[in-house]
C-alpha cells in the first residue's frame, strides 16, 4: 500500500530534528555505523535463521540484542545521542540502516517503507506530533485514508471520530493544529496512528513505536499520556504491542514491561522494568540517580 503519511511524517520530523549545528544527515551516520547487524521485527512466524517462534519478535545487533515480544511494552532508553530515536526510524522504515537488513515477519525489506510491502503495518508517533498545520484534525488523523482507500470522506469521518474518542480528543476533528495545545497534538497524533481501514484489516498496525511522547509535557499531562500508552494496548481498535523510548522516568516505569539499555552503540542491559532499582550495573545505576559521576561521560 501507499505511504503517502508516512513519508509526509518522516520529512516534517527530518525538518523538525534537523539542527543548525549538526546536519541531520551526519547525525544518522554517526549513530547507525555504531548499531551495525540485522534488525529484524516480527508479531507471528519470521524465518527459520533468526529462530524466532509466534508472537515474538527479535532485533540482532553485531553488538547485542533487542527482543520484543507481542503484547508488550519495551522500553529503548540511554543516554543522549546513544541512537535509541534511531533505531525507531530504522524499524519504522524511515531510515535505512548503514549496515545489515531489516527483516519484517521474516521478509527483508528492500529500501525505506515506500519502497517495499511490510507484512505488517507498523505506527509511529513522533516527539513533536508532526501534525500538517495547514488540515483540520479530521485531514491530519484521516490522511492516509483519504488519500489511500476507496472510503468515502463521510466513512472516514466516522473512523477519524471513534480513534479521537479512543484517545479523549471527542469533539476536536474540525479544528487546526494551532488551536490545540501541546499534549492534545500529541493525542492526536496516537489517534493518526492507530487509524485502520476496515476493508484492509493487514494495514491496522500491530506495532507502534513511540518517540519521546510525553518531552516537553508537564506531570499531569505526561500522566494522561502515560495511562493512554497502557489503555491502547487493552482497548478493542488500539494496539498490544508498543516500543517506548523516553528519558522520562515516570513513563519509563508506567508505560513499559522490559527495558534495554543503550550505551555506546550496544545493548548495556536488558531485564524488567521492575528490576531497574535492583541491578547493580553501573550505567544503569548512574543513569537513574542522575549522577554526575559513572562510567557515563557527561556531555557539556
Amino acid at each position: 500500500p501507499d505511504k503517502s503519511l508516512d513519508i509526509a511524517a518522516r520529512l516534517a520530523n527530518q525538518a523538525i530534528e534537523k539542527g543548525p549545528n549538526e546536519p541531520f544527515g551526519h547525525y544518522v551516520e554517526s549513530v547507525i555505523a555504531s548499531f551495525k547487524g540485522d534488525l529484524a521485527l516480527a508479531t507471528a512466524e519470521a524465518e527459520k535463521a533468526l529462530a524466532i517462534n509466534p508472537n515474538y519478535a527479535q532485533a540482532h545487533s553485531s553488538r547485542g540484542i533487542i527482543d520484543i515480544y507481542k503484547g508488550e511494552g519495551l522500553g529503548i532508553i540511554g543516554p543522549s545521542g546513544t541512537g535509541k530515536s534511531t533505531v525507531l526510524r530504522v524499524i519504522a522504515g524511515l531510515l535505512a540502516p548503514d549496515a545489515g537488513s531489516v527483516y519484517i515477519q521474516g521478509q527483508k525489506r528492500r529500501g525505506l517503507i515506500e519502497d517495499s510491502n511490510d507484512p505488517i503495518y507498523i505506527g509511529m508517533v513522533f516527539q513533536q506530533a508532526a501534525l500538517f498545520d495547514s488540515l483540520t484534525v479530521e485531514e491530519n488523523v484521516g490522511f492516509r485514508m483519504l488519500q489511500n482507500s476507496r472510503l468515502s470522506r463521510r466513512q472516514v469521518r466516522k473512523l477519524v471520530e471513534d480513534k479521537l474518542d479512543l484517545v479523549g480528543m471527542h469533539g476536536v476533528a474540525d479544528r487546526y493544529p494551532d488551536q490545540l495545545s501541546g499534549g492534545m497534538k500529541k493525542r492526536v497524533s496516537f489517534a493518526r496512528a492507530i487509524m485502520s481501514n476496515p476493508d484492509r484489516p493487514e494495514d491496522n498496525p500491530e506495532v507502534l513505536l513511540y518517540d519521546e511522547p510525553t518531552a516537553g509535557l508537564d506531570p499531569i499531562a505526561s500522566t494522561v499520556i502515560e495511562d493512554l500508552v497502557r489503555n491502547l494496548q487493552v482497548v478493542e481498535g488500539g494496539c498490544q504491542t508498543h516500543i517506548m523510548v523516553t528519558h522520562q522516568d515516570s513513563t519509563i516505569r508506567r508505560t513499559t514491561d522490559r527495558i534495554i539499555f543503550l550505551y555506546q552503540g550496544k545493548v548495556q542491559w536488558t531485564g524488567r522494568t521492575k528490576d531497574i532499582d535492583k541491578t547493580d550495573d553501573p550505567v544503569v545505576r548512574q543513569f537513574f540517580s542522575a549522577s554526575t559521576e559513572g562510567p557515563i561521560r557527561v556531555i557539556g
